[in-house]
């Protein structure tokens, strides 16, 4: 068996979705990745309670769909082990794209959110691009093992970065959480917030409302 394995560039399309209207009355935008198995336009409705006057929300859609069972409800993926850094590469170049179409005004409130498999999109965008923000919210996901305290100097010191999880997240025991709050102190120090809530594997609304 004489198998190989080969790589091309193409064209490919994707969608995203927005909740409110970007306006001069806007305050704060938000870029926001879903977890593993969510739409990006059902993901918006954690984000519904805002004021729709002061907060536009921007959700990137993760490229490859899959059935969920037993419904078959459609859900999506970022990333695998397989291949990971050129998907790390697809999706870097797609979230170009959907902010390069977005426009978001330089003097505007930027939060940077990421949800469980979305944690390590997020954070790997903010350092791949020095994307800089007013603030980070990691939500119930691992931070990428590559990242270093170096890779977030530049980073504003006035920048809040916000650590949430359940703690009865089914994904997160008590050794994982530890790891993770060890590796957040160890990339912000006392720039980081730790938000525990009594739950599982959830979008925790209440404290998406209290951020802004």
């Amino acid at each position: 068996m004489n198998s190989q394995e080969k790589e091309i560039t193409y064209t490919t399309r994707n969608s995203y979705s927005t909740l409110n209207t970007l306006t001069e009355q806007t305050k704060t935008v938000w870029l926001v990745c879903h977890g593993m198995g969510y739409l990006s336009r059902y993901f918006l409705r954690y984000f519904k309670n805002l004021d729709a006057k002061e907060n536009y929300i921007i959700a990137p859609q993760a490229p490859s769909k899959f059935y969920i069972q037993p419904r078959m409800h459609v859900g999506a993926n970022w990333l695998t082990r397989d291949q990971t850094e050129t998907g790390i590469d697809n999706i870097l170049n797609y979230m170009d794209a959907v902010l390069d179409a977005e426009q978001i005004p330089k003097a505007i409130n930027l939060v940077v959110f990421g949800y469980s498999q979305g944690v390590s999109v997020a954070m790997r965008y903010l350092v791949r691009r020095q994307l800089k923000c007013d603030q980070l919210v990691l939500h119930s996901g691992g931070i990428p093992v590559e990242l270093t305290a170096n890779d977030f100097t530049y980073l504003s010191k006035a920048t809040k970065v916000k650590l949430i999880y359940g703690t009865e997240d089914e994904y997160l025991n008590e050794a994982r959480i530890e790891i993770e709050s060890k590796r957040a102190i160890e990339l912000f120090g006392k720039q980081v917030e730790f938000l525990p809530f009594e739950g599982k594997h959830v979008v925790n609304v209440a404290y998406i409302n209290s951020l802004v």
